[in-house]
């Protein structure tokens, strides 16, 4: 069994863009889509998927949300020193 999980991530610079987002995907729409068109991240490209990663590879507060997910589940908004994130668990 691997301690590896699978996340994509929504990456903005405001609150208020990142609140916008989660109620945009709480109504149905696009995690994937959202990601290529709005986050500031290189993994925007593919749809926000961060690939397989275990612990002490993000930073703490990533890594708290990432790991409380359950499979198909959304994050609330998690503030970084990066900005503002949302996250998908894909595994």
């Amino acid at each position: 069994m691997s301690n590896k999980i699978h996340c994509a991530h929504i990456l903005v610079e405001k609150l208020s863009v990142a609140q916008e987002l989660r109620a945009k995907i709480a109504k149905g729409e696009s995690f994937a889509n959202l990601a290529k068109e709005y986050s500031i991240d290189v993994s925007k490209k593919r749809g926000g998927d961060l690939g397989f990663f275990g612990r002490g590879i993000m930073v703490p507060e990533f890594e708290k949300a990432a790991f409380a997910l359950q499979k198909g589940q959304v994050s609330d908004v998690v503030k970084t020193q990066f900005g503002y994130h949302i996250i998908k668990r894909l595994d």
